[in-house]
């Protein structure tokens, strides 16, 4: 079992690929999780894949979206995970 924590800080947007992104420590490793803008408008109610609208929905859902995180890096022992709407769905 992996030991996953999430240090309280703001994610930071990218444009590029419509998503956000966290820190997380995985085994005493830093490590990154991200969540995608369509997965944020499609199971957490984001309006738009604009940095605020995406942050307000993160914000909201912070709980939730860090426990599948933490399921999925130990799960799959990955370095870095992306989270995306069909994670979300399957997950329930």
């Amino acid at each position: 079992m992996s030991a996953v924590s999430f240090p309280r800080a703001n994610p930071t947007y990218c444009a590029a690929s419509l998503r956000l992104s966290c820190p997380a420590t995985v085994n005493g490793s830093p490590t990154q999780y991200s969540v995608t803008a369509e997965a944020l408008e499609a199971h957490f109610g984001a309006r738009s894949p604009r940095e605020e609208d995406l942050l307000a929905a993160f914000t909201s859902n912070r709980q939730r979206i860090e426990q599948l995180a933490e399921s999925l890096f130990e799960l799959t022992e990955a370095r870095e995970i992306v989270l995306r709407s069909g994670h979300f769905r399957f997950a329930g």
